[in-house]
């Protein structure tokens, strides 16, 4: 048999070394992450946050009214062909 070199073998210092942080380790890691990149973004003054408001505003108003006029013609072909 050949002797096993104690190097070769896990002991338990290494074991608990190489293991994953616990839970609340990786969740203050992940907050602290978030918190730096937060800290990179370019945030809109004032001015252009209320343009950029109103562009959102004005396309949702378009786009329902679109959905809203196709679904209408739609919905009057639907009832025409089963009241036929």
């Amino acid at each position: 048999m050949a002797k096993q070199n104690k190097q070769t073998q896990p002991n338990k210092q290494n074991k608990k070394s190489n293991s994953k942080p616990s839970l609340f380790a990786r969740a203050k890691r992940f907050l602290r992450e978030v918190r730096n990149e937060l800290r990179k973004v370019n945030w809109p003054n004032r001015k252009e946050l209320m343009a950029y408001t109103a562009v959102v505003l004005v396309t949702v108003f378009i786009v329902a009214t679109f959905i809203g006029v196709v679904d209408l013609i739609f919905s009057r072909i639907i009832s025409a062909i089963i009241l036929r």
